[in-house]
């Protein structure tokens, strides 16, 4: 069974092997939801990255198989809105995972569109006592619009319904390039008629 304990501890192992390397994570999907006042379950922590699946990614699976980790890494095809994805897990003595961490990497060589993860990554936040940083809430409503799923959208609701000193005019300046199927405002709107039931 996955220890979430665990889980967080291999992602701070994972974002401290990717930054000796150069590689900058930061942390997304259900968890940095969960920094943002916004909890669902997940049995795996998402950190993100934008490096080079066929340099960066080989490079931090063998840095982390040498440290006794088990990975996969899954390569991208050209029509993939993500860069590959390099699974890592930290096994107890049954060889059953006590801990998962997937590394979404945002960059993929063979498509030319772009992501918000780069500018995601860069203003991402320390955490306090701990090696990761998470995405800002513009920046996590904008990997959410890129995504594009009806859970994503979702989502954005709740994350914006909980946050009522959120800024958004940055949510729009951040998200509004990603928001392809043109769903910002009516989300935003949704998220205020939310806050307005939770009075």
């Amino acid at each position: 069974m996955v220890d979430p304990q665990a889980s967080l501890a291999l992602a701070e192992q994972v974002a401290e092997t990717a930054r000796r390397l150069g590689l900058e994570t930061a942390l997304i999907g259900a968890a940095a939801l969960a920094v943002h006042r916004y909890t669902r379950g997940t049995e795996d922590l998402d950190l993100a990255v934008h490096v080079d699946p066929h340099t960066g990614l080989v490079d931090l699976q063998q840095a982390l198989e040498t440290e006794g980790l088990r990975t996969e890494l899954r390569f991208p095809d050209d029509d993939d809105p993500l860069g590959g994805v390099l699974a890592v897990q930290l096994l107890a003595s049954d060889g059953e995972p006590v801990a998962v961490v997937e590394v979404v990497n945002f960059h993929n060589p063979g498509r030319l569109a772009p992501t918000p993860a780069p500018q995601a990554i860069a203003r991402a936040q320390a955490l306090s006592d701990s090696a990761l940083r998470c995405v800002k809430i513009e920046d996590l409503v904008a990997l959410k619009l890129y995504a594009g799923g009806l859970a994503d959208h979702a989502d954005v609701v709740q994350l914006l319904a909980r946050n009522r000193e959120v800024d958004l005019s940055a949510v729009r300046a951040a998200a509004s390039p990603f928001d392809r199927d043109g769903l910002l405002e009516s989300l935003i709107e949704q998220a205020l008629r939310s806050r307005d039931r939770q009075r």
